[in-house]
């Protein structure tokens, strides 16, 4: 059974532990994660490939042969790492304070209020000692504010997590997340030509070529079809830098731009279009690529999604199905052809902002909820 009191004092206990990325050392709160699953009998596995930057992978067995039991196991996956604490709080950022009916701190809604839902519903099947059929694998992710190079991607790609369906415990007030637009990060470099500033018209100034390219790429408007739940594709400059002095013409400028794209579209295609867009305006240019995540969708008939939103219903909770114009760790799964959508407890607005709380009749619920979930998916 979920204990309410339990479960408040582990999350104010995740908040405590500072597990900010950047700089990126989970080390500390695995620790507690690895030492709580075990005491309760679980299987624990430590995977990590950074150093002080563990993966806590814990595991109820399904009591079917092995080999089908492990085949047909969900994965329940929160991440333990947040963004830097930042400045201008009123309360105790790695506090856990009550007030008025909300914990505060750094990561209570991203995303330790969720972590410590499924460390709760974890520990209470363990100890109601419920014969699941199927296994049941809590993955506690590092990295995931960073891109999850050190997290889920390594655990997917060497086959270490392998099961047959997904849930991402990353979201807020119930929302069950179903699609997502795809993300691509790159850095477009403009070549101009040195001069003195005096005589600009010796050289090419790259600022002003950026410039020109900037406000043709905030114009563009991408051929796409309408998509229910995402907003409209979307690109913006996050940073620019370029030029060594007032004085001279400056012969370099680099901005970083972030675009987001429907299911839709194809990367290739987004791409190209802001490579013609640049092409029109600059003569030597480069663009590097930071990073590239596909779009993803599962269908709202998808078995997995329906036992989630019929069990919420069951406890009078309307788990809206939505789309994520944001980044989720969902996208990985694609490529493995594991269907996986996301829900999670946290509140919503307070995600990497001052003063982060969390709802604790939310995690109650939420760790409940995910109680359920896990027991309805074993019986289907």
């Amino acid at each position: 059974m979920i204990n309410k009191s339990r479960l408040i004092k582990l999350t104010q206990k995740v908040i405590q532990i500072n597990s900010a990325n950047p700089p990126g050392n989970e080390w500390k709160l695995s620790q507690l994660i690895k030492n709580d699953m075990r005491s309760v009998g679980l299987e624990v596995k430590t995977y990590s490939f950074a150093k002080n930057r563990p993966n806590i992978i814990a595991t109820l067995r399904g009591v079917l042969p092995r080999m089908h039991a492990a085949k047909e196991a969900l994965l329940i996956t929160p991440h333990f790492d947040t963004v830097p604490i930042g400045k201008g709080w009123s309360f105790d950022p790695l506090g856990g304070q009550i007030h008025q009916g909300r914990i505060y701190g750094r990561g209570a809604s991203d995303d330790k209020g969720n972590l410590a839902c499924c460390m709760e519903a974890m520990r209470s099947l363990a100890e109601d000692k419920i014969r699941l059929k199927r296994d049941i694998i809590m993955a506690a992710m590092a990295d995931e504010e960073t891109g999850s190079h050190f997290g889920i991607i390594p655990l997917l790609e060497k086959k270490i997590l392998k099961p047959k369906v997904a849930l991402i415990v990353d979201s807020d007030e119930f929302d069950t997340i179903v699609s997502q637009k795809g993300l691509l990060h790159c850095r477009i470099q403009i070549f101009g030509k040195k001069a003195h500033g005096a005589y600009n018209w010796r050289g090419i100034n790259a600022i002003e070529l950026a410039a020109k390219v900037i406000a043709k790429l905030k114009q563009h408007r991408f051929k796409f079809k309408k998509h229910p739940l995402l907003h409209p594709p979307t690109m913006n400059v996050g940073v620019i830098k370029g030029g060594d002095k007032v004085n001279i013409v400056a012969d370099f400028c680099e901005f970083a731009l972030d675009t987001r794209f429907l299911p839709s579209m194809k990367a290739t295609d987004v791409l190209k279009k802001i490579r013609d867009i640049v092409k029109s305006e600059v003569k030597k240019f480069k663009i590097e690529i930071d990073d590239l995540q596909q779009p993803y969708e599962i269908s709202a008939e998808h078995p997995i999604v329906k036992i989630f939103v019929t069990t919420a219903k069951r406890f009078g909770i309307k788990a809206k199905l939505k789309g994520s114009d944001g980044a989720t760790v969902i996208t990985f799964f694609k490529k493995h052809k594991i269907p996986a959508f996301a829900t999670g407890f946290g509140s919503r607005g307070t995600a990497h902002t001052t003063d982060e709380y969390v709802e604790i009749e939310n995690l109650y619920k939420g760790a409940r909820l995910l109680e359920a979930f896990i027991k309805a998916y074993d019986k289907k």
